[in-house]
């Protein structure tokens, strides 16, 4: 049935919605629960279930840790004595014998000590979950964690900043052309590489597509599209479609804007500067929420890249510094130059 309308698909456009519909149908034929919630940009920070089954032990005991004291302080309302009953329920204490004072301490003192020892766990709980999580941002993202250690977290509270203020700003770094001052070292290696062969046409066939799919991850973030790579990996009848796509798209050179549109997020870097100079745009998270069939394209066509590249260096090894008689360190104040001017 999905071959059927694969084949009559047009462009990339109809292909990725009619892939789009079919995962739910696949849902729901075998019975799948679908959730209809928004989709989660990050993990999940629920409390666990005993986690909250012992918060909720801990928020009774203290309540009636105050009536018993308030019971053995002379206290004999019917509500705090009917509270001490249901306290020695399934004992053998009776609320007249003589010995009900020792009694109420010895219960006081053990629900003291169990609260004790449920927050313990907890906390117990909470230094190794931050510690495993540090230890895994370590290995991933440093820059990251030391920032969190360094600064505290932003919270949602405080004025929002000014929308016209901000799309201002970030139009006017992305928008506006820049002219960069180039170092003379830039001519000199384009004209030394004016003799290489230009690397062939890129052409993608369904393996290609196979294999990019395959070193994907199943369920990171999608994109606007909602599609993830699970089912480009599951429904393989579609590869040599996109493959065909894929190559048009690039005879073309031209892409529908679904896969060029991406989702960006902005945040304060502090707490106290709200305004639009002020706020970090994440390059990293505008990439991971762009569609998954551009991913594919764009990880066929980097790989085609870097095999031209290694056939190059293969044959032709072009030291700029030798070329130039420049030295590392003049190259490196060349290219401190264009940034500070690029970023200015």
């Amino acid at each position: 049935m999905l071959v059927t309308y694969l084949e009559a698909s047009r462009d990339l456009c109809e292909t990725d919605s009619i892939l789009f519909g079919a995962a739910p149908a696949v849902c729901r034929i075998i019975g799948a629960k679908v959730s209809t919630a928004g989709r989660a940009t990050g993990h999940s920070s629920a409390i666990p279930a005993w986690r909250r089954r012992i918060e909720e032990r801990i928020a009774k005991a203290r309540p009636l840790i105050g009536r018993l004291i308030c019971f053995r302080s002379g206290n004999n309302r019917p509500r705090i004595v009917r509270t001490v009953r249901m306290a020695f329920a399934g004992t053998n204490v009776s609320l007249s014998q003589p010995d009900i004072t020792q009694k109420l301490t010895e219960r006081i003192d053990d629900l003291k000590q169990r609260i004790a020892a449920w927050g313990k766990r907890i906390r117990r709980y909470t230094e190794r979950s931050t510690r495993f999580n540090q230890n895994r941002l370590f290995q991933s993202d440093q820059k990251r964690l030391y920032e969190s250690l360094e600064r505290p977290m932003v919270s949602g509270t405080g004025p929002a900043p000014n929308q016209a203020d901000t799309v201002a700003f970030w139009r006017g770094l992305w928008s506006e052309p820049v002219n960069h001052s180039e170092g003379p070292w830039t001519e000199v290696v384009a004209s030394q590489c004016a003799g290489i062969t230009p690397m062939d046409p890129v052409i993608i066939t369904p393996d290609d597509v196979a294999e990019a799919v395959r070193r994907a991850p199943n369920w990171k973030s999608p994109g606007l599209d909602g599609l993830h790579h699970y089912w480009l990996k599951g429904f393989m009848v579609c590869h040599s479609v996109l493959a065909r796509q894929f190559q048009e798209a690039l005879n073309q050179k031209s892409l529908p804007s679904l896969f060029t549109t991406g989702i960006t997020h902005l945040v304060p870097k502090n707490q106290g500067q709200r305004c639009s100079a002020s706020l970090l745009q994440l390059l990293k998270e505008l990439h991971q929420r762009l569609p998954v069939n551009y991913k594919e394209l764009e990880s066929m066509v980097l790989l085609s890249l870097e095999e031209a590249i290694k056939a190059i260096n293969s044959n032709t090894i072009i030291d700029v510094a030798e070329i130039l008689g420049y030295t590392p360190e003049i190259i490196r104040q060349d290219n401190a130059t264009v940034a500070h001017s690029t970023y200015k």
